[in-house]
Formats: C-alpha cells, sequence, structure tokens
C-alpha cells in the first residue's frame, strides 16, 4: 500500500524533495495562495508553527493558483510575499494544482500524524482554534 512517505515534491526552488523526510512529524498539508480573501491564514498558520515546531510540528505550505487565479506569481515571489507580510518560517513548496473531489478551495488544510495518516481534514473557513486543539491532540 502506498504511504505518504512515498511520495516526493517539489520545494520552492524545484528541489525534489522526499516525504519520508517527514516521518515522525505532525504535519499540516495546506494549499495556499497569496491573493484570496483567505491569505491572512498565513499568519495563523506561522503561530501554529511557532508554538508547536519543537515538539515535532511542520506545516507544509503549497501555493495553487486554480482558485480564482489567486496564487499568480512564480515560486520565487510567492515565498518574498509571505516572507515579507507574515514572516513566514515553514516550508515552502512549488506550486501545484490541487482542485478535485477533496479540494475544493485555497486553505484546505490536512493533518497528518506521525505514522502518516490523515487524521482530519479542514475546511478553508474552519476555526483556527479547532485546528489548534487537534494538532495538541496528536502531538
Amino acid at each position: 500500500m502506498t504511504s505518504l512517505y512515498d511520495f516526493s515534491v517539489l520545494n520552492q526552488n524545484n528541489q525534489i524533495i522526499p516525504l519520508d523526510n517527514y516521518r515522525g512529524k505532525v504535519l499540516l498539508i495546506v494549499n495556499t495562495a497569496t491573493g484570496c480573501g483567505l491569505t491572512p491564514q498565513y499568519q495563523g498558520l506561522q503561530e501554529l508553527y511557532e508554538r508547536y515546531q519543537d515538539k515535532g510540528f511542520e506545516i507544509l505550505d503549497f501555493p495553487c493558483n486554480q482558485f480564482g487565479n489567486q496564487a499568480p506569481g512564480t515560486n520565487e515571489e510567492i515565498v518574498s510575499f509571505c516572507d515579507a507580510k507574515f514572516g513566514i518560517t515553514f516550508k515552502h513548496y512549488a506550486k501545484i494544482d490541487v482542485n478535485g473531489a477533496d479540494i475544493k478551495w485555497n486553505f484546505t488544510k490536512f493533518l497528518i500524524d506521525r505514522n502518516g495518516n490523515v487524521v482530519e481534514r479542514f475546511e478553508p473557513t474552519a476555526d483556527m482554534d479547532v485546528v489548534e486543539e487537534k494538532i495538541r491532540e496528536i502531538l
């Protein structure tokens, strides 16, 4: 059976990164956009990262331009925007296509446990306090 750890992704510099690098970590995987009404969620994501990174928590940011062309920049432009506006220190990855049955808009979030299992899917408008509570539960 294929697991999350069997896949590799491209980072912001288009280098191949095996997701196996995150084995044993709690992950929040998010499709993002820099020009969306939900873009201010970057601030809440950064706060979560700062609170829990030392406990084995990582956020993987995958920009997507499929929803209303709300992430139109290059990988470099997206990273520069996020760093300047929100002080993002979690990992940025290359822009991807995500549109499908499980992802209908920007800032859909998937919480992954230390064994690579999806334990929760959060709608883009999910309350960040609820997201944080679930993160704490599995940390």
